[in-house]
């Protein structure tokens, strides 16, 4: 915990640092205990520790100036800086820095984690110690450090720098005879243990000292070494300098990316320095790209190559003055030769590398400002930068972005580090992995290299420990390789702002993200809301997901950076600051839906709604978003959806019925029968369980608008008439007047007109009582359809022609379509059929521009029983067939039986008489399954018509 001081470690982690891979049953209870006993610790100590349980682990919060790591840490970044101005204040400090430490890191331990992490801190200490001694010999330090060189060849005889180091020191001390034996023993240790030669520096260090080499001294050649004087530069051994990390055995894919650099890298003679800029989010592969290209290009750059982490990704970005300082000792300036202000180590930097081919890597660029001084001068030169930001900036630079791997990549991969029969045995968990990862090839790396070192561990099991989103991350991590801490570089280098937008975006379910998301989870201004997103695009923590029908962007998550989100939102902010922003994002979905119902039915008609709070778009921005109220409804289904659900999961149920009940604009409308049961009983169970009677029935009375649709009269009834009585309780008229709309329709469909005419009149009340003009209108059109069942047309028509002026006044098309349609059929009974094509022909032009497709089924069915009064076969049996073949894409079964009784009639009259029997039974069989009595019956009619006819025609031909 302490290697990850103020950071939750997961008891997992915990287990698999301590036992490894065979935990006892009892490891998460031993864990407890020892936190326990570590508590008791830390209370002894001056050292002000505390160990916090943080979900999924613990959390030991500890000031960094108590830990011996970091001031160790920190003496070596200031050493670093000194040795610029000041050597022996900067040997001084290291030597400092070294004291800290009382042999090997974490002694004793036994984990084969910590083994690692304890390897990377010796490194730490091993690499500092020689650094030390590299100033002290330029110090003219040699004969002091000749025995402390012996001993540490002695305990390490395989590290060549130290060799190196004691082989320079006695040559300096007119040694040159021990110097050459410490060489040959070290070759010999080399050669007769590893079967290599000594490295290349080490040899020209040999045949240095072998012809005598003055520069190796530090004064003049032939004279004996004194110590140097201030303005005396200290001479290098003129090694180039090969400072690439070690290629990846294993790299895969992106094979575009790798040509397209190498093909702009290799080009010579230009004037202008070739810039190959490597962009990609966290994890995403852009350093292994950079050094894999690099590796590949080294013959074309003979004289070396440079490398530097700017840090661009953490707070403390590596200082431009310090990296040309390191480049310059790596180009044989040293000490205080090396100039003091940057402009002139930017001129001595160019000037070294005027005639030489030498690639530049830069790592992690912050910004073009960052990278300008440390670019060649001249085109013999390249470079490659990495950058979690697109550096537009830097003119005539290629500009390569690293995505995510697809499938077919991430299984070479893992095939690669596992081997591929184990793949290949299980092809479908493989699949998975690559799918839980999203393709990040970090990720796949930390899975493939785990599975790699648990031969046992099947490819299932690795998909079951990532299943759950919360310890995702947990999950991901091996070794050195951990997504989390590359995530966190990015995001410690974040201003406050920004960090604290991506914790809320934690909170968005759905798949995309709107702009103005980012202002209600701020609660600032909407304007801005892209700005802010698009710090995190920058910065590659999100996506660009597509625009928007207003024409602004949409934003989406990767999967593991929605986890990473979703731990720093649980980290940094209480249960008060999250439930605020999410009533803002719920607010704001509310009222978008709400206006988009407005702007379709004219005003908040037919529909109840709640007191929760609204937060409100401006104007201009919801003109944008709404100018097509139901196609924004169905782009945004899947996050309106998701809404409901996270509102009732938080218990903000005034919210979520009144979104749920508002969202049956585009649910009826396009047939959405499975969002408009699910979201309906999600928020009913939040509803029942906070007690809230309004909102339960409320949604009770639109379940049973749902089953009505359907055809499940059994289904409608008992929750329209539970609707009804809590209504009535309540004192809600409105409510009532919709659930006795609704059992008025279901007696009608049952057969009991009279009773549904009683029910629709006390509807009829309520609405004009509460000024609901579309369910008056509704209610109006209902009772001219019993007008019509009862043939008298004239009345039918005087309603509908009423409905009509109140459609029309609303300013709702979808609702004057719905009227005009009731119209059309009460022409088409009158044997009006001209007048009726006309209106049907203007209904169809009406909802196909509305997109409203259950209206054009409807249309069309009109439409074709017409065409087939006035004798167009043709039309009708088109125009028949469409209707039904859409009813049955919204799974409307009964709708579609319906529609294919009337396209019986007219294969009956065109003397298809078998084809329309066959029809009509099979419509008869569905209406009795789903006791639609009335149509029952109407089935039963035509079959007897239609067997009649087949008797008459056989009779004939006889």
């Amino acid at each position: 915990m302490l290697l990850q001081a103020n950071h939750i470690v997961s008891t997992e982690h915990l287990i698999d640092a301590v036992w490894g891979e065979d935990p006892p049953p009892s490891a998460r209870g031993q864990v407890q205990i020892c936190i326990s006993a570590l508590r008791r610790l830390l209370a002894l100590i001056p050292a002000k520790g505390e160990i916090i349980r943080r979900s999924p682990g613990y959390c030991l919060q500890i000031s960094l100036e108590d830990l011996d790591s970091y001031r160790f840490e920190t003496m070596v970044r200031e050493a670093d800086h000194l040795a610029q101005v000041d050597a022996a204040e900067a040997a001084a400090t290291l030597r400092q820095a070294l004291s800290l430490w009382r042999g090997p890191a974490l002694g004793g331990a036994v984990s084969r984690l910590l083994e690692g992490k304890a390897l990377r801190l010796d490194e730490a200490r091993q690499a500092a110690l020689e650094c030390c001694i590299d100033i002290e010999l330029s110090l003219g330090r040699h004969r002091e450090l000749v025995g402390e060189l012996t001993d540490l060849v002695e305990h390490t005889p395989l590290r060549e720098r130290l060799r190196g180091q004691l082989m320079l020191a006695l040559h300096r001390s007119g040694r040159q005879a021990d110097a050459l034996e410490v060489y040959r023993m070290g070759r010999a240790l080399l050669v007769g243990e590893l079967g290599l030669e000594p490295g290349e520096k080490l040899q020209r260090l040999e045949a240095a000292i072998l012809q005598g080499d003055d520069s190796l001294l530090l004064a003049d050649a032939g004279r004996e070494a004194v110590t140097l004087t201030p303005d005396q530069p200290a001479p290098s051994l003129r090694i180039p300098p090969h400072q690439l990390p070690a290629d990846i055995q294993d790299f895969t894919g992106h094979d575009d990316l790798v040509d397209a650099a190498e093909e702009f890298l290799r080009v010579s003679g230009n004037t202008a320095t070739p810039v190959v800029v490597i962009t990609g989010k966290a994890g995403a592969g852009k350093s292994c790209l950079a050094v894999h290209v690099a590796h590949r290009l080294a013959k074309v750059f003979p004289e070396g190559q440079l490398y530097r982490d700017m840090r661009g990704s953490q707070q403390q970005n590596a200082p431009v003055a310090d990296v040309l300082g390191t480049f310059l000792r790596s180009l044989g300036i040293h000490g205080p030769a090396v100039p003091g202000s940057v402009e002139e180590r930017i001129a001595m930097y160019r000037s070294l590398l005027a005639d030489k081919r030498m690639l530049v890597v830069l790592e992690d660029v912050v910004s073009e400002t960052q990278v300008m001084p440390l670019l060649p001068g001249s085109g013999g030169c390249a470079v490659i930068i990495t950058s979690r930001a697109r550096l537009t900036g830097l003119p005539g630079a290629l500009q390569l972005e690293v995505d995510v791997m697809e499938e077919a990549s991430s299984l070479a991969l893992i095939a690669k580090v596992i081997g591929a029969d184990r793949v290949a045995a299980e092809p479908n968990a493989a699949s998975a992995l690559t799918h839980m990862t999203g393709g990040l090839p970090l990720a796949l790396r930390i899975v493939a290299a785990r599975l790699a070192a648990r031969p046992h561990w099947s490819l299932a099991s690795m998909v079951r420990r990532l299943t759950d989103e919360r310890y995702r991350l947990d999950e991901l991590a091996h070794g050195e390789m951990v997504v989390r801490k590359s995530l966190s570089l990015t995001y410690d280098g974040m201003g406050e702002t920004a960090r604290r937008l991506l914790d809320l975006l934690g909170l968005a379910e759905g798949e995309t993200i709107p702009y103005w998301f980012a202002a209600a989870v701020l609660d600032g201004e909407t304007y801005r809301a892209m700005d802010r997103l698009e710090e995190l695009v920058d910065a590659r923590l999100l996506d660009v997901a597509g625009i928007d029908g207003g024409g602004y962007p949409r934003y989406k998550f990767h999967g593991l950076i929605r986890a990473f989100s979703r731990e720093r939102l649980d980290e940094h902010e209480d249960d008060t600051g999250k439930t605020a922003a999410l009533e803002r994002v719920l607010g704001c979905w509310l009222h978008l839906a709400e206006e988009a119902h407005r702007r379709l039915y004219g005003g908040d008609y037919t529909l109840l709604h709640g007191d929760a709070p609204r937060w409100r778009l401006p104007e201009d921005q919801l003109d944008r978003l709404l100018t097509r109220p139901l196609d924004w409804l169905e782009q945004e289904r899947a996050n309106l959806c998701a809404a409901v659900v996270l509102a009732g999961e938080h218990g903000l149920v005034e919210v979520c019925w009144d979104l749920t009940v508002t969202l049956v604009t585009l649910f009826e409308t396009r047939s959405y029968f499975e969002d408009w049961q699910d979201t309906h009983e999600s928020a009913l169970s939040a509803a029942r369980l906070a007690g809230n009677e309004r909102g339960m029935a409320a949604l009770m009375c639109s379940l049973g608008s749902m089953h009505l649709n359907q055809q499940r009269p059994a289904l409608a009834r008992p929750l329209l008439e539970l609707a009804f009585t809590r209504f009535q309780e309540l004192g809600e008229t409105h409510g009532m007047a919709l659930a006795l709309r609704n059992l008025a329709m279901l007696e009608y469909r049952q057969g009991s007109p009279d009773r549904a005419e009683h029910l629709y009149r006390q509807a009829l009340t309520g609405f004009q009582q509460v000024g609901d003009l579309v369910g008056e209108a509704h209610v109006l059109a209902k009772l001219a359809q019993i007008e019509l069942d009862g043939r008298r047309y004239a009345e039918a028509e005087a309603q509908l022609g009423h409905a009509l002026n109140i459609a029309r006044q609303t300013g709702s098309l979808r609702v004057e379509a719905q009227v005009m349609h009731k119209l059309g059929k009460a022409h088409l009974l009158s044997a009006n059929y001209k007048q009726a094509e006309e209106v049907g022909s203007a209904v169809l032009r009406m909802v196909r521009e509305n997109s409203d497709i259950i209206g054009e089924s409807y249309a069309l069915h009109s439409l074709g029983v017409v065409y087939g009064h006035r004798r167009k076969f043709d039309l009708s049996e088109r125009a028949l067939r469409h209707a039904a073949e859409i009813r049955e894409s919204v799974m409307d079964d009964l709708g579609a039986a319906q529609i294919r009784l009337d396209l019986a009639r007219v294969l009956a009259v065109q003397g298809d008489v078998v084809q329309a029997r066959e029809l009509a039974e099979k419509a008869q069989a569905l209406f009795q399954e789903r006791e639609a009595t009335q149509w029952t019956r109407e089935a039963g009619r035509i079959i007897a018509d239609l067997v009649v006819r087949e008797r008459s025609g056989r009779l004939a031909e006889r």
